[in-house]
């Protein structure tokens, strides 16, 4: 289960980041593992090119990632801080939910530094940096998307720290978490006429996105009621997706969430 959306049992107690953040060892990798990260993009491109979203290819070009040798998280955030202000920031693993969202709401997206092995290229029940670096960081080159993923860690903090009942908090998030869910890990954007990817789960796995693109999956419009009412199930293909037509769009919905939780009003 994705950092991003707590498991119901999480202790959401202040837990700060600092005990998580490690140092990347660049020189430790070894040619095999550089190999690996090779074959991994290689496999993924083709079907990228055509259909990730334009933002993703930009970002993918703006922080200078590699084909054919993994990313150095230094080099990436020297890329990517001047431009929207995030940073590549390793740590050891998962993470617990106030952890995280600190990390998010600082523009610090945690990094995990580990490399899958070749024998489970298409599948690793625990993120790495294929799916970390990959997956999700050419997209916080993006201005709006940047603004967006933080807003959503500091509005999770706030969360945490706004209620006393911590299964009322769990329950919160839980919703909430369902919004990251349909854009930061498993979002479609409408472009120029066609369906595109920008999700990093739909990015980093070809069984993933050929699911979408072969229409073995249902894609409607994006709408704020409709995501927050579908629960995130991990343990399947997804037979339902929601396709924007603009980052401004999940922008502007966090920016209701957050009215609506303000306000009191039920998500």
């Amino acid at each position: 289960m994705s950092a991003a959306i707590p498991n119901p049992a999480t202790d959401l107690r202040e837990t700060s980041f600092d005990s998580f953040l490690i140092q990347q060892d660049y020189a430790a990798y070894t040619e095999e593992q550089h190999a690996t990260w090779a074959e991994l993009v290689s496999r993924r491109m083709p079907q990228l090119a055509k259909h990730a979203a334009e933002e993703y290819l930009e970002g993918f070009a703006i922080i200078g990632l590699r084909h054919e040798r993994l990313p150095n998280l230094q080099e990436i955030s020297a890329r990517l801080n001047p431009r929207t202000g995030w940073s590549t920031t390793p740590v050891s693993g998962f993470m617990p939910g106030p952890a995280f969202f600190e990390m998010l709401a600082e523009r610090k997206f945690p990094t995990t530094t580990w490399l899958r092995k070749r024998d489970s290229l298409e599948y690793t029940p625990e993120p790495d940096i294929f799916h970390d670096v990959f997956g999700h960081v050419p997209m916080h080159a993006h201005p709006v998307f940047a603004n967006f993923l933080a807003n959503y860690g500091q509005l999770c903090a706030n969360v945490i720290e706004g209620h006393e009942n911590e299964a009322l908090a769990q329950g919160t998030l839980e919703r909430i978490g369902r919004l990251f869910w349909y854009t930061v890990e498993f979002g479609l954007i409408r472009q120029h006429g066609r369906v595109r990817v920008y999700g990093s789960g739909l990015i980093s796995s070809n069984g993933e996105c050929t699911n979408v693109l072969e229409g073995h999956c249902q894609v409607q419009d994006f709408s704020l009621d409709a995501v927050l009412n579908t629960p995130v199930q991990v343990d399947q293909m997804h037979k339902l997706l929601f396709a924007i037509e603009s980052f401004d769009q999940i922008y502007e919905s966090l920016q209701t969430v957050q009215q609506k939780i303000a306000a009191g009003d039920p998500l």
